[in-house]
């Protein structure tokens, strides 16, 4: 083959994933917004891409808001503005690494579990069962996902926030000299609504990404466990990319706001 040849294969091979990717959304939304709804399902996946992705979503918050007043504090002393280190924190969490941390968190632990879930369940032919039994797997396996996604997230969100705002409190008040009710004066004072509503909007965004890779691609595994593997592996991947690029195209957005 070609160099050409390789280039346009490559380039038709993108196009038409992104076809499918996109065909495979439309499905999976236009399922889970009209009925009948699967209320159980939607349930057990508010439990478990929200509630026990709490404790990984909280320690990566707090541990990067002591880092990122570290380094601000740091960088600041070089031009003598130590006194903005509170409000920078502030803004990078609640607007950047808040809604991105905790999208990255989910796209390991909950993108992959989805896929590893669904991926099985193909393997294993009940999601033929399901047709079979008159159950649409969309609305079944993919739509309650989805809903769950895109509605935890940005309270994961709000919690990291909060503890990663809290963790350069700790830091700032116990290691770097700050008067706590300054810190929080200068915080309370400095932050806007849009700043953490922007912030939220970013994490339902995420949620849907992370949800919508990790069924698409259980959905489509093949091969038997080898396969799930391979899925499982491309939608941690996958979904991981598609959060930086989604939070590049809405800061971009937001920005001009």
């Amino acid at each position: 083959m070609n160099p050409v040849q390789a280039v346009g294969r490559s380039t038709i091979g993108l196009m038409r994933t992104a076809g499918q990717v996109t065909l495979f959304a439309g499905r999976g939304l236009a399922a889970a917004f009209s009925a009948p709804w699967f209320a159980g399902q939607f349930l057990r996946q508010v439990v478990a891409i929200g509630y026990l992705s709490l404790p990984v979503v909280g320690l990566t918050a707090v541990f990067t808001g002591a880092a990122l007043a570290l380094n601000i504090y740091t960088g600041g002393g070089r031009f003598n503005a130590e006194q903005i280190m509170p409000q920078i924190v502030a803004l990078g969490i609640t607007r950047e690494l808040g809604p991105v941390l905790a999208a990255l968190m989910l796209a390991g632990r909950v993108s992959a579990a989805i896929a590893a879930e669904i991926g099985a369940m193909r393997a294993t032919e009940q999601i033929d069962a399901l047709k079979t039994l008159s159950t649409d797997p969309f609305r079944y396996l993919v739509a309650p996902r989805l809903l769950a996604a895109i509605l935890t997230l940005p309270f994961l969100t709000a919690v990291a926030d909060t503890i990663g705002v809290a963790g350069g409190f700790m830091v700032a008040t116990q290691t770097l000299g700050f008067s706590g009710p300054l810190y929080v004066q200068n915080t309370w004072n400095f932050l806007t609504p849009w700043d953490i509503q922007s912030g939220l909007i970013k994490s339902a965004v995420f949620g849907f990404i992370v949800a919508l890779m990790g069924a698409y691609h259980g959905y489509h595994a093949s091969g038997g466990a080898r396969g799930v593997g391979r899925a499982t592996t491309h939608a941690v991947v996958s979904a991981a990319i598609l959060v930086f690029a989604a939070d590049y195209v809405l800061t971009s957005l937001f920005s001009a706001k």
